[in-house]
């Protein structure tokens, strides 16, 4: 009989599993499982037997997988993020006419999450991801999103979060990202060369959300805590001959956005 698993720590672990089975390259075992996370195996078996009862996990003769649920969980999210299904669209668009993967993101509550992308599911080298940021202060994106809050709350985001250098041009200090911020809000768009990952560059754009107040410029445009931004990326060498071209077809997009993006809630 498997053995139960008190209170909160089984939350907590069964969400450590369904994070070691997503970070896995392919089926992973009980046995691994229960090594990753240092806890016995009957009780991975416990929970692993709850996750796939539900649909979140899948089991096979090779190990567990992720299960059939976690579309519909990600197509929850997007409903509640209030994301219009024409917006993937404008961001294909820019791939097709760029050739530049394309990215959706959003500043809320104090996060910043990539919520869209054009980057193939099976592309483990793409610069960005839908989820979570955690490196907001090395993306053109993150400077965009960044830029729209007032330097105290900017501050306290970045303090919170730290600043590691990912290559040697990211900017780890909160002082010189001050200067960067100020160059954003002037130009109306930020760009970052080998910041985030050698050898890309990424132009962003801020979206007007819809149902806010626009008052020009990078820093109007906020709508009850909310802040968004249409990106794209590039090698280095083709996005030094296209900047400027990728830049216009990432403001169209943007624009384009500005009617499909989610509402204030």
């Amino acid at each position: 009989m498997p053995a139960s698993v008190p209170g909160p720590q089984s939350v907590d672990r069964a969400l450590d599993l369904l994070d070691a089975v997503a970070e896995a390259p392919g089926p992973v075992t009980a046995k691994a499982l229960a090594r990753r996370l240092g806890c016995g195996l009957s009780t991975v078996y416990a929970l692993l037997g709850s996750l796939t009862a539900r649909g979140h996990l899948t089991r096979s003769a090779a190990g567990y997988t992720l299960g059939y649920r976690l579309p519909e969980l990600h197509r929850a999210f997007q409903r509640q993020m209030r994301i219009d299904d024409g917006l993937h669209e404008v961001l294909l668009r820019v791939r097709r006419v760029a050739g530049a993967d394309a990215y959706f993101s959003t500043y809320r509550d104090g996060e910043i999450a990539v919520l869209d992308g054009t980057t193939a599911i099976h592309d483990t080298d793409a610069v960005f991801s839908v989820g979570q940021e955690t490196t907001a202060h090395a993306t053109a994106h993150g400077k965009v999103l960044l830029s729209a809050l007032p330097r105290s709350v900017r501050r306290q985001y970045l303090a919170a979060r730290g600043m590691p250098r990912m290559t040697p041009r990211t900017i780890t200090s909160p002082e010189r990202f001050d200067v960067e911020v100020r160059r954003v809000r002037r130009d109306g768009f930020a760009v970052e060369v080998e910041e985030a990952r050698a050898g890309m560059a990424c132009v962003a754009v801020p979206v007007s959300v819809s149902g806010g107040v626009s008052t020009g410029g990078v820093a109007g445009r906020v709508a009850g805590g909310v802040v968004a931004a249409v990106s794209a990326a590039l090698p280095l060498g083709e996005f030094t001959r296209r900047r400027e071209s990728l830049t216009e077809v990432v403001r169209r997009a943007a624009v384009e956005a500005e009617g499909l993006t989610m509402r204030a809630v």
